[in-house]
């Protein structure tokens, strides 16, 4: 399996993702403009489970090393921009927080893909008719 390594980054990640969903969210309702934080926590708390699952779906799933690039950057530099503009004043780079979300809606289009794929073991099966 080449994306051996890969796959285990996911579970990583979604694990990296859930910590911070839950401190954004504990810092988002100590403070007094809980936006940008609860944001922030949302998404990871959204996507951290969907990293999860395509973990746990990857040898039956084609499009899951795609899904899962796309959906952890997406939401990385989506809350990195949004946590920066919180506590620093200013956001990660310009325009980063649409190209967060753009990257994020890639990985659920590629989520979508994946059902019109066959499964990796049934592109991998050898055939049996005659």
């Amino acid at each position: 399996m080449p994306n051996r390594g890969m796959r285990g980054s996911v579970l990583f990640i979604a694990g990296l993702m859930g910590v911070f969903g839950v401190a954004a969210a504990a810092a988002a309702s100590h403070g007094t403009d809980p936006r940008l934080l609860g944001g922030a926590s949302a998404m990871c708390l959204a996507h951290a489970p969907a990293l999860v699952a395509l973990h746990a779906g990857w040898a039956h799933f084609r499009t899951a090393a795609a899904s899962a690039l796309l959906l952890a950057a997406g939401t990385a530099v989506f809350a990195a921009d949004l946590a920066l503009r919180h506590f620093l004043g200013h956001g990660l780079f310009p325009m980063s927080a649409p190209l967060g979300g753009l990257m994020m809606m890639g990985g659920w289009l590629a989520v979508a893909m994946g059902a019109f794929l066959p499964s990796k073991e049934r592109a991998q099966a050898p055939s049996t008719t005659v």
